[in-house]
């Protein structure tokens, strides 16, 4: 109660009706693998251009086919990924030689793209010599060149001529260019150095001491080469446990100066991925690059049934065909995932021909593609897979007729029928009946994590009648308007669903020990797997 210690009029809110709960979102995916260049902290990209401009382009696929699927994913209608770069053991991040005085310029991330990082200083554009305020005003320039672009010599030269000389023997075009004009060292200004490219860069970071004493010097038209990382990533060559990443995060560089951690921190793979609660979807396409193990696809099944928020897409492999000897079937019962095959073909720009590559990309962008337009009750299926140009094998209905069964969900080629390239399966991994289908599935981690964020409030309330009552009144809310919005089936409210939460759900002991317990059970709408006509001939003589 509160307080009314003198006379006077008292005003108050109070709090009336249920309170709210909002559906948590679908759509939100998150992969894993090796990237041409970037940060390995998880960045959200929300389109194909900002991958490229933070993660640069297609890399060999022996080595990954994350961009591949990256591209794949924002064209079949994804719109938010997360994406966590791996690299070998070992790597480290490239630095400048020392070049810019206080100022240390470090890649972004670890591994030997690093090498091939530039920059110079010169006066910044507002510098006046007249002016005494602008003496120590500079601009970086920080430039990239992908592999093969490298100017010559380019290990032994660490001061080479300005690459817009046209006359320089080592002139090459950079394949990308950042500038950051009337920079100064000074703490808390706000065109401090660090502030301005910690806060635009996309290829290094940068810091000072705690104490800062000389200005930032200007080097002229000469470039300094970010160089120390080691080749191959770092060291050892990308492995399974690579995609894993470590179990705890913690710094990677070995710098005293604490900050170096608050600005490039660790932790990368899968275990990262665990971190952030709006992941919704899990994939990682390059499985396919090792045939003779199942430790990724178990580790990114097991965080999903770990975390039960997140639904995971796994590809076969490459050549993986049903035969008698090896039949195609799931790695492993769960419902918490969804095997498809077989692979896709797609154009590939850098041979300007065709590529096969896993559908997991693909797949994920259709299904948050789905959640968007349709909802996550509607099944990911019957519907076209964008970019697809055609299968690594032909999939008939007989042979669909055995796959389909085991849990394998197929992508068709319906050309000649004038629908183009399907995805023709929309169950699980799973072999409980109930849990058949990936939107049954998707459906509950949908509702179950919905009121997991919605009830926090009700932590430490009092645990009698009048709380009962407002959380049933607001859980059958949210679940009113997912019977409307057709994710539950019957043609009433009573039909759809029912929400306990009295005496029928908890004994005395329950309550005495500070358990509420609320009993939900709703019907949720199957997929019309088998549509089948029934047509018979109607005769004077045969009954309607």
């Amino acid at each position: 109660m509160p307080e009314y210690l003198s006379p006077g009029v008292y005003v108050e809110e109070i709090q009336t009706g249920p309170r709210p709960i909002e559906g948590v979102g679908t759509s939100t995916a998150g992969m894993v693998g090796p990237t041409e260049r970037g940060p390995e902290m998880p960045m959200l990209v929300t389109s194909w251009l900002e991958y490229q401009r933070l993660y640069g382009g297609y890399l060999p696929i022996d080595q990954s086919y994350l961009a591949y699927s990256v591209q794949g994913f924002f064209d079949n209608g994804g719109q938010r990924l997360y994406i966590s770069r791996i690299v070998g053991g070992g790597a480290k991040f490239a630095v400048n030689n020392g070049l810019f005085g206080d100022l240390t310029v470090q890649a972004i991330g670890r591994g030997s793209w690093g090498n091939r990082i530039a920059a110079r200083t010169v006066r910044g554009g507002k510098y006046d010599p007249n002016i005494p305020s602008t003496k120590d005003l500079v601009r970086m320039d920080i430039i990239y060149f992908r592999p093969g672009n490298e100017p010559p010599h380019w290990n032994n030269i660490l001061d080479w001529t300005d690459p817009a000389n046209a006359s320089s023997p080592d002139r090459r075009v950079p394949d990308l260019i950042e500038s950051f004009d009337n920079l100064v060292h000074t703490k808390g200004a706000p065109n401090n150095v660090e502030t301005v490219i910690n806060g635009g860069s996309n290829l290094v970071r940068a810091w000072l001491p705690v104490n800062p004493t000389n200005p930032i010097p200007v080097s002229g038209n000469q470039f300094a080469q970010l160089y120390a990382a080691s080749d191959l990533d770092g060291g050892s060559p990308i492995n399974e446990n690579s995609y894993i990443g470590p179990a705890e995060p913690g710094p990677v560089d070995a710098n005293p100066d604490s900050r170096v951690q608050r600005l490039f921190g660790s932790g990368s793979g899968l275990n990262i991925l665990k971190q952030i609660d709006e992941i919704a979807l899990l994939g990682v396409p390059d499985t396919a690059l090792f045939p003779g193990s199942t430790v990724i696809t178990d580790e990114l099944i097991n965080q999903c049934e770990l975390l039960k928020d997140r639904f995971a897409v796994v590809s076969a492999l490459r050549n993986q065909k049903d035969s008698a000897a090896a039949p195609l079937r799931p790695p492993r019962d769960t419902s918490y995932a969804a095997f498809y095959a077989p692979w896709i073909e797609v154009y590939d720009p850098l041979t300007r021909g065709p590529l096969l590559v896993p559908p997991t990309g693909h797949v994920l962008g259709l299904i948050a593609r789905t959640d968007i337009e349709r909802g996550v009750f509607k099944a990911p299926a019957n519907e076209v897979l964008r970019d697809a140009t055609n299968l690594e094998y032909p999939v008939p209905k007989g042979l669909q007729d055995i796959l389909n069964p085991r849990g394998v969900d197929c992508v068709r080629d319906f050309r000649a029928d004038g629908r183009g390239i399907r995805l023709w399966g929309a169950r699980t991994m799973s072999s409980d009946p109930q849990w058949k289908y990936i939107n049954v599935r998707r459906l509950f981690i949908f509702m179950e994590e919905s009121i997991d964020q919605g009830t926090q409030w009700v932590v430490f309330e009092p645990n009698d009648e009048p709380l009962w009552a407002q959380v049933r009144r607001s859980i059958s809310g949210f679940l009113v308007g997912l019977w409307k919005s057709g994710a539950l089936m019957g043609l009433t409210e009573e039909e759809a669903f029912f929400v306990k939460c009295d005496r029928t759900t908890m004994t005395q002991d329950d309550i005495d020990n500070g358990r509420l317990i609320c009993y939900i059970g709703v019907a949720p709408v199957k997929p019309a797997e088998f549509v089948i006509f029934r047509i018979s001939q109607k005769t004077a003589e045969a009954p309607a």
